[in-house]
């Protein structure tokens, strides 16, 4: 079943349920929509539904940073109050304000 709306939010910091990293969303696909190749890259047992959002993210670990692209059902609220420290973070994004990034920008 096709849900209607997304749980997060842009500006919303989440951190991956099963891996160690963490970002702040800047945008969001109602359903996946990203390669196939990149779909079948993930072992089958692991392997998100396709009807769920899926979240871009300016991410980063404890060795780098960079862009991740994470289905809903593995993203969860980051409510530590710990900057992001990702380089692109001030080309989308004000300072960060009670935990969220606001958007520098109206989008359409």
């Amino acid at each position: 079943m096709l849900r209607s709306s997304a749980r997060f939010h842009l500006g919303q910091i989440v951190r991956h349920r099963k891996h160690p990293f963490r970002g702040v969303i800047f945008d969001v696909d109602p359903i996946f929509a990203n390669s196939e190749e990149w779909y079948e890259s993930i072992p089958e047992e692991a392997r998100p539904s396709k009807d769920q959002p899926f979240y871009h993210l300016l991410a980063e670990n404890d060795q780098t940073y960079y862009v991740a692209y994470v289905s809903e059902q593995n993203l969860i609220a980051d409510y530590s109050g710990v900057p992001v420290d990702h380089p692109d973070l001030g080309d989308i994004f004000g300072e960060i304000e009670d935990g969220t990034y606001p958007l520098h920008f109206q989008l359409n």
